[in-house]
């Protein structure tokens, strides 16, 4: 058989790559806002439109990539971040980044399902075991570093709103080639059909999903909160004025969330998911404390717990699901959970941006940080209250 392991590293490799594209502005947001006289409301949906994308992408052309095969759906994945990255370039207003945004939501929807099962498939015999965790750490990891890496060259080197969409799109190059020598892994249909996949819940299915889907929401929510609203609370309340710092705490966020969910399989099967929670719930409170008291090590530390809760109660959650869930109707079981999570980084990050313009930041952000510990206690409480049934989740 012929050794894969190139492949499957240099896959997860443009994974994050590709998500590392999606989250290059948040950092840059204050240097936006001053220039061209945002509002904290105009920030966030700027950013939510990117969860637009990501669902669209998400519903339309979720199941494509087992009909055309995995290559060509991220060949499309990484066209589209690139004219995402180009829409950045030339932006000089709102217009444009919105499209940046949307076309980055587009890439980021078709990349979390396809090529988390092209690296699975793509894994040789010795990484199957850990081949799930290292596709989701590609994931969350370029979704990390991208903040970082925008905000140390905005800081340290020129062209602060250009340079690190130049690096993104040499990026992409590099990816696009990878994509093209790598092998496809999909068995493709004699004629395929590209229907668009209905999010569905089977009856049996929902007493595990609904406590996972609050548990999700709410993680997702965090990853929402640090990456649209983290630039304003570093700057306003905080008072640093420094685009690598606040890079730098977006990033601990998710390597957090790596952390969690690779921890979480040490945990009894019954606990993870109330574990994930209950991280959630700590790092929110430190959250709240860091904002009502300026405390930059609060956030730091608040954000590193919440990250590692998000990530224990999204593996924890999405491993519960697919174990409950019929073989034929996992992947729909699946996107349905992938929407909820992103309706909690759109829907919620505006509602923040609307409370930011009518009762200030900080009373936003701890309203916000609230509202997330009482949706991950919900969770807990339902999962508390469920009857345990057998392969109640799953590595």
């Amino acid at each position: 058989m012929r050794d894969t392991s190139v492949f499957f590293l240099a896959l997860a490799a443009v994974f994050a790559v590709t998500m590392m594209g999606t989250t290059l502005p948040t950092p840059l947001y204050p240097i936006y806002q001053a220039e061209m006289g945002f509002s904290q409301l105009v920030i966030t949906v700027i950013f939510a439109a990117y969860a637009v994308g990501v669902i669209a992408a998400l519903i339309v052309t979720g199941a494509w990539s087992d009909q055309i095969g995995r290559r060509p759906m991220l060949a499309l994945g990484l066209v589209l971040s690139a004219a995402s990255a180009a829409c950045f370039l030339m932006a000089d207003g709102l217009s444009l980044l919105l499209v940046g945004r949307l076309l980055s939501g587009f890439s980021a929807g078709i990349f979390t399902g396809t090529a988390t099962v092209a690296v699975v498939e793509m894994a040789p015999l010795a990484w199957q075991g850990r081949a799930t965790l290292i596709a989701t750490a590609a994931n969350m990891g370029g979704l990390g570093f991208g903040p970082f890496l925008a905000g140390c060259l905005a800081e340290y080197l020129a062209w602060p709103l250009h340079l690190c969409f130049i690096v993104d799109l040499l990026a992409i190059a590099a990816a696009l080639g990878v994509v093209t020598l790598a092998p496809e892994t999909a068995e493709r249909p004699a004629r395929p059909r590209l229907t668009v996949r209905r999010p569905s819940v089977p009856r049996e299915v929902i007493g595990v999903f609904v406590p996972a889907a609050i548990a999700g929401f709410a993680g997702f929510a965090v990853l929402g909160l640090f990456t649209a609203v983290a630039p304003a609370v570093v700057g306003s309340i905080l008072g640093y004025d420094n685009h690598a710092l606040t890079g730098a705490i977006v990033f601990g966020v998710f390597i957090g969330s790596i952390v969690g969910q690779s921890l979480q399989g040490r945990l009894p099967e019954a606990a993870r998911l109330p574990v994930g929670c209950l991280g959630l719930i700590v790092g929110m409170a430190g959250v709240i404390a860091a904002i009502a008291t300026a405390s930059l090590t609060g956030l730091i530390l608040g954000g590193l717990v919440a990250g590692a809760g998000q990530g224990a109660a999204f593996r924890a959650g999405m491993g519960a699901i697919t174990a409950a869930s019929p073989i034929r109707q996992r992947a729909e079981v699946a996107s349905t959970f992938f929407v909820v999570a992103y309706v909690a980084i759109s829907i919620p990050v505006m509602g923040l941006g609307a409370m930011a313009a009518r009762f200030g930041l900080a009373s936003a952000g701890i309203s916000f940080a609230a509202m997330v510990s009482v949706l991950a206690a919900v969770s807990a409480l339902l999962l508390i209250r469920r009857p345990r049934t057998p392969n109640m989740a799953r590595r």
